[in-house]
């Protein structure tokens, strides 16, 4: 009997509901029908209105805090489970509570393992994600992992600017490896800002390894919180002489005081992608889509066909 491919569905959490539609749109297939029923204490209920037995279902859902959005995920994923699905892939345009990675001090959660082992309990046989913080987390999980990177949609963009003198920088050491990546696609210059901070989201004291006198600099980040990190690096870099400095980070996180800090920077431009849906518009942020790349993934996945080109630099 010939292998026959089940029929994909997709469907998506509340908080990801835009995205979704934009993703459905390119992969071919109208988004799934999902009803939540919400109880008057907040606890909520998804329910999928159409059958999924035997078919290859995709659910799209960032788990950015407040914890809601991570457990609609595992909710869903249960019922899809339950309902027969002969596939689950959960698709994490952004995996949060990811920078938990580690044992960083006594008697803390490894936050990101436990995300990764309740997902799969949940019911996900697949997990299709973005830029993860830490790209050892794809050890955290015992099912595939596709790792897919950014680049595939920022890299046309930055192209298109057609800047001279170009420089690329990481706000950080432990994001080294990205700009690197970065500049060797791109033929240019890496510069690398060192932090030290008194506490989480508080930076003490920046230095800068490398020259940014004349250039125009690229700032590379997997994600934006409080944007303290990313608008000082700019105006470090700004007094050491640098032309213009923009930053592309995957994932518009923006909590507490960024947007106010942003706009207050010398920042020319802040690139995201719409992994997470901003909170409000900003004319220093712009927007570049990731659905027709998550798109293109999960049609090759439903296929079987490769999709080793989708990550690599």
């Amino acid at each position: 009997m010939p292998n026959v491919i089940p029929e994909a569905k997709i469907f998506s959490c509340s908080q990801s509901r835009e995205l979704a539609l934009k993703i459905a749109k390119s992969f071919g297939i109208p988004l799934g029908n999902v009803i939540t029923s919400t109880y008057s204490d907040g606890e909520f209920q998804p329910s999928f209105e159409e059958s999924v037995r035997g078919s290859r279902v995709f659910i799209i859902g960032s788990t950015h805090p407040g914890a809601d959005h991570l457990m609609e995920m595992l909710l869903m994923l249960d019922a899809a489970k339950r309902a027969s699905a002969r596939h689950i892939t959960a698709v994490l345009p952004y995996f949060g509570w990811a920078r938990q990675d580690r044992k960083d001090k006594p008697r803390v959660p490894i936050a990101a393992k436990m995300v990764a082992s309740i997902l799969e309990t949940a019911g996900a046989t697949r997990i299709i994600t973005m830029d993860l913080h830490a790209d050892q987390i794809q050890g955290f999980f015992e099912k595939p992992v596709d790792h897919l990177f950014a680049s595939t949609v920022f890299l046309p963009y930055l192209r298109s600017l057609n800047l001279e003198n170009l420089t690329i920088a990481s706000p950080d050491m432990g994001g080294s490896k990205r700009a690197y990546a970065y500049s060797k696609t791109l033929e240019s210059d890496v510069v690398i800002c060192y932090k030290q901070r008194a506490k989480a989201n508080v930076i003490s004291h920046m230095e800068l390894i490398g020259d940014v006198t004349g250039k125009n600099v690229i700032l590379v980040d997997d994600m934006v919180d409080t944007a303290g990190t990313l608008t000082k690096a700019a105006d470090v870099m700004m007094e050491k002489g640098a032309l213009s400095v923009r930053a592309i980070c995957t994932h518009p996180v923006l909590s507490g005081e960024a947007y106010e800090r942003i706009e207050k920077s010398q920042l020319m431009e802040l690139i995201v992608t719409d992994s997470i849906p901003l909170k409000k518009e900003s004319k220093k942020i712009k927007v570049v889509s990731c659905a027709e790349l998550f798109a293109d993934v999960m049609k090759s996945v439903h296929y079987n066909r490769s999709i080793s080109s989708k990550f690599i630099m």
